[in-house]
């Protein structure tokens, strides 16, 4: 009873926290989360590496067969509604995925149920279902090292898809007329995966980290064409909205160092103005992090304005900066150039 009780505790939690998180929940993400389903064997699975899902858990098949039922109890006392999704592997003949080393059929389905609350719309739930039951790409992994095609026996160091019997080149998986796009567009290459009728997704194994680091795309020529042209069609438009963007940070900017200014005179109306709007500039400028950019300062809080004018002091119009590069310490320094800062606030405090 107590480990049946601990493993209770562990599905609930997990499926509460999925729920929460995506607004719906399916086996698979619970044991993930429970941690059972190490990603790397579940993405081995999905490209149709595993003979079954039961293959890669970290735990027993009785186990399993234990946080399903408990996860089913959860589901109906929460009022969820199952909907079945189909799991097909991303192989050229996207045969359907099994769950289980028995392949029996009402484990099978219980894999397959995902639930969504019964309030969601249902124009939401059919998008949820259409997406989930979207076939997975194809994965093309960059080859490490020479290998052998099983289908055509000629030796290959470019590109491999794992299948069933072996390792198999482009050719033979009927994908050699595509072309490589790399990654690092993402407007690029989401219109080319969408124009190209047949795509596959390319990956590197990454060893340090012991999973495969996504490299680009095999698309059609003409598609990365359209989806070229589709680019620059619209980066005359991204420009202009740059050059928009620009000119309202500059004016945004320049009003603020101008009120910057303005509170300086207040505080200070002995400051000269030209000082005054040179203190502004220096102290709001975009990206400087200067007291001026602070949200104190853009609040023009009186604080704010007054170490803004304290810094000017200091390095204008004190002897500080020499002492510095003399080599004396930065808190020796500002004790000693206290007096002078003092004296020139007190000047400015008072009206000319």
């Amino acid at each position: 009873m107590r480990s049946v009780s601990k493993v209770e505790r562990r599905v609930v939690a997990a499926a509460e926290r999925v729920l929460a998180r995506q607004g719906h929940v399916c086996p698979l993400d619970v044991l993930a989360g429970m941690g059972w389903l190490p990603p790397g064997q579940v993405t081995e699975w999905r490209q149709g590496r595993r003979p079954h899902l039961e293959a890669c858990a970290a735990v027993s098949a009785d186990r399993l067969v234990d946080a399903m039922e408990v996860f089913e109890r959860w589901a109906a006392g929460q009022e969820l509604r199952p909907a079945q999704v189909e799991y097909v592997a991303a192989t050229r003949d996207r045969r359907p995925l099994r769950f289980t080393a028995a392949g029996d059929a009402g484990a099978e389905a219980s894999f397959r149920t995902h639930w969504t609350p019964a309030d969601m719309p249902e124009r939401r739930r059919e998008q949820l279902a259409a997406r989930q039951s979207r076939p997975p790409d194809l994965v093309v992994v960059l080859a490490a090292k020479a290998f052998t095609c099983v289908g055509c026996g000629r030796t290959d160091s470019s590109m491999v898809m794992m299948e069933d019997a072996g390792p198999s080149c482009l050719a033979c998986v009927d994908l050699d007329h595509l072309v490589f796009l790399p990654a690092g567009d993402a407007a690029l290459t989401r219109r080319a995966k969408q124009a190209s009728r047949l795509s596959a997704v390319v990956v590197r194994l990454d060893r340090s980290r012991r999973r495969h680091q996504r490299q680009g795309l095999l698309v059609e020529e003409a598609a990365v064409e359209r989806a070229e042209e589709q680019c620059l069609s619209d980066e005359e438009a991204r420009a202009r909205r740059r050059e928009r963007d620009r000119l309202r940070r500059a004016e945004a900017d320049e009003r603020l160092q101008e009120e910057f200014a303005r509170q300086i005179g207040r505080l200070f109306p002995g400051c000269p103005p030209d000082r005054a709007a040179a203190i502004g500039r220096h102290t709001a400028t975009r990206s400087s992090g200067r007291v001026g950019r602070s949200a104190a300062g853009q609040a023009f809080e009186p604080d704010a304005v007054t170490r803004a004018v304290v810094a000017s002091v200091r390095h204008e119009d004190t002897a500080y900066d020499e002492l510095l590069m003399a080599g004396v310490p930065r808190d020796e320094a500002r004790q000693q150039i206290r007096d002078d800062i003092e004296r020139v606030l007190e000047r400015w405090r008072r009206r000319p």
